[in-house]
């Protein structure tokens, strides 16, 4: 599930590291055998979470009877939704308003289903993470949520640097294009949805000189958008220099962060922005949009463009992939900057505002 699956897999490793927290994890039939419900005493619930209905139901019905059979002081819902009512101290993360914001980001049922819950969550829960300040503004702005009731935790580096997995072959379709005609790889990793603004970038590379243009790699999981970009390319006659992939095993993926000359992440709307720290930490420099959370991320560790304008875009890849001073310099400062994210300070932060539920709720139920 990408960000998400990384958060609630990253930071319930980090709290079970802690001696100040006992974890329960609530969790599907369907995870037995994942190593995510071995972190701590785990509690069972019926349906599949990979179907929103079954989700919904479990958030509101399910999940607050385990917890109450637990006898768990603090219930953490961890992808936005959380139950509208229950007498155990609720926290919720609320990763973003892309639903709200960019409503084309959510498909069909799921659109409407989150309009109404991630509010209902918001001001129902005792307290709400968000991972950046843009995001906990956005709360406040468009939610109408008391600033008070918002807590601002970073998240922790994504997936970890590991070099052995470095050494792993390129996905067969890149390998076959680079055989074909060596040139330099853009790479970005994203998942095909309209606000990642990933058709503005297909446009930005055909804007690039045939001699010059980079090969541009785009593996993430599929979604309906991503036939209308395979559309445009072939409309812009660079099919060619355009490689969509579907999701790619992790060491696929960080062989293709080793093969990079450069990240490109040009969302026109995120909540933290993950991937950009996840090159950052590779030694990949990065050039991303100057939209959303992302300057708050990347700090002065990135080349920034203007999203709405793909000549914007290419000329932020053409500078970065000719100024070989400017890409040792950010990948110098990208590592530097992505080793301030770590789960231990997330888990450190969640805590805290654990604790102030658990102060609130003990407040409210006495009244």
């Amino acid at each position: 599930m990408g960000g998400l699956e990384t958060y609630a897999r990253e930071l319930a490793r980090a709290l079970a590291r802690r001696d100040d927290v006992e974890l329960v994890v609530v969790a599907s039939r369907r995870l037995r055998g994942d190593s995510l419900v071995e972190l701590g005493r785990c509690v069972w619930v019926a349906g599949d979470p990979k179907r929103r209905l079954d989700w919904v139901l479990a958030d509101q019905v399910a999940v607050p009877r385990a917890v109450a059979r637990a006898g768990a002081d603090v219930v953490h819902f961890l992808a936005s939704t959380a139950a509208v009512a229950g007498h155990v101290a609720r926290v919720v993360t609320v990763h973003d308003l892309a639903f709200l914001r960019h409503p084309r980001t959510h498909f069909g049922v799921r659109a409407a289903g989150m309009a109404v819950l991630v509010p209902l969550a918001a001001h129902r829960a005792e307290r709400v993470i968000t991972p950046s300040a843009f995001v906990a503004d956005e709360l406040v702005r468009f939610l109408r949520v008391p600033r008070g009731r918002v807590a601002v935790v970073h998240e922790g580096l994504g997936r970890s640097v590991d070099a052995r997995t470095a050494t792993g072959d390129l996905p067969r379709p890149v390998a076959e294009r680079l055989a074909a005609r060596p040139r330099p790889l853009v790479l970005t990793a994203s998942a095909k949805r309209p606000h990642k603004n990933l058709a503005r970038l297909i446009r930005a590379v055909a804007l690039i000189p045939p001699h010059r243009r980079p090969l541009l790699v785009l593996p993430g999981y599929p979604t309906p958008y991503e036939s209308e970009l395979r559309a445009l390319a072939r409309s812009l006659a660079i099919e060619g220099e355009v490689c969509l992939l579907g999701w790619v095993a992790d060491r696929e993926l960080d062989a293709l962060y080793a093969r990079a000359s450069c990240f490109v992440f040009p969302s026109l709307y995120e909540g933290f922005g993950l991937p950009v720290l996840e090159a950052m930490a590779r030694g990949v420099p990065v050039a991303t949009s100057d939209r959303a959370s992302l300057p708050e991320v990347a700090g002065d560790a990135a080349l920034y463009f203007d999203p709405l304008s793909p000549r914007s875009i290419a000329a932020a890849l053409e500078r970065l992939l000719a100024d070989e001073n400017l890409a040792a310099r950010l990948r110098s400062q990208g590592r530097e900057r992505a080793r301030r994210f770590t789960w231990e300070a997330c888990a450190e932060g969640t805590v805290a505002v654990y604790r102030q539920a658990l102060e609130v709720a003990g407040s409210s139920f006495r009244a």
